[in-house]
């Protein structure tokens, strides 16, 4: 298998927007800056997506070591997804993203 590192691009600004790129990655990241949440609570967050889409995104994430996994030996089965602190270390950059997309939001409903 291929490391996930190698099907990354060098160039700094490519590898980053790869890593959270796609519809749901990031707003999937924002939801577990909070805390670890389950996978049906992620749902819940989520009633867009389907989920396989979900699961999918999350092993990206998982892959991309912005998102950790954990597995509780109980019945039934509890997992538990939470942002690991390579993940967190992104929350500066979503939250200011948040806010130019509400300055961006703010500047088209006034130039209409």
């Amino acid at each position: 298998m291929t490391r996930v590192v190698n099907r990354l691009p060098s160039l700094p600004i490519e590898r980053a927007l790869k890593t959270i790129s796609g519809r749901w990655k990031a707003v999937i990241l924002y939801h577990l800056m909070d805390g670890p949440k389950r996978l049906s609570a992620l749902q819940r967050l989520l009633p867009q997506i389907s989920q396989k889409v979900l699961v999918q995104q999350l092993r990206e994430l998982e892959e991309h070591r912005l998102v950790d996994r954990k597995v509780f030996g109980q019945v039934p089965p509890r997992v538990d997804y939470s942002a690991t602190p390579l993940g967190l270390s992104l929350q500066p950059i979503m939250l200011a993203l948040c806010e130019w997309g509400t300055h961006h939001a703010r500047e088209l409903d006034e130039s209409r």
